[in-house]
């Protein structure tokens, strides 16, 4: 597994230079590293900020899993949504609003075909609210199928 979470993952991230707003750091309550967010008052309704996970070992014909930790905190905070590189039009995952302002987690299959994914997309939508924030944090890929919770 790699380990491509902020404060000490091995991973290449980059924010995209073509989009409204960047994606910044916001510290833990527990104070153990950070986590990535977009504050609700960032931009205007329908901006986008997009933050991209370079991929460059996976292996051809292969299968791994994306797991990652979410939250969507705030009334009207927009959406979150994750886009794999070899199929840019359609996300592969979205969520547009939170029942609370709990941590959730999302899990992605990545299937490797004759076309490899060199890359996942986290993009937010700042939505109507101005309250709140889209945060996305523990980034982690392993090889093989995503695991049943």
């Amino acid at each position: 597994s790699v380990d491509c979470s902020f404060s000490r993952g091995v991973c290449d991230w980059k924010q995209d230079a073509d989009d409204d707003f960047d994606w910044n750091p916001a510290d833990r309550d527990r104070g153990d590293g950070y986590y990535m967010a977009v504050p609700a008052f960032v931009g205007h309704k329908n901006d986008m900020g997009r933050l991209k996970l370079l991929l460059t070992d996976l292996k051809p014909k292969s299968s791994y899993c994306l797991i990652f930790s979410y939250r969507l905190a705030g009334e009207k905070v927009g959406k979150l949504r994750v886009f794999l590189a070899n199929r840019k039009t359609a996300p592969v995952w979205e969520e547009s609003k939170g029942k609370d302002e709990k941590w959730r987690t999302g899990k992605i299959e990545i299937f490797q075909g004759a076309e490899t994914t060199n890359s996942v997309t986290f993009e937010s939508e700042r939505g109507k609210g101005k309250t709140g924030e889209i945060g996305v944090d523990n980034v982690i890929l392993i090889s093989g199928l995503c695991p049943e919770d």
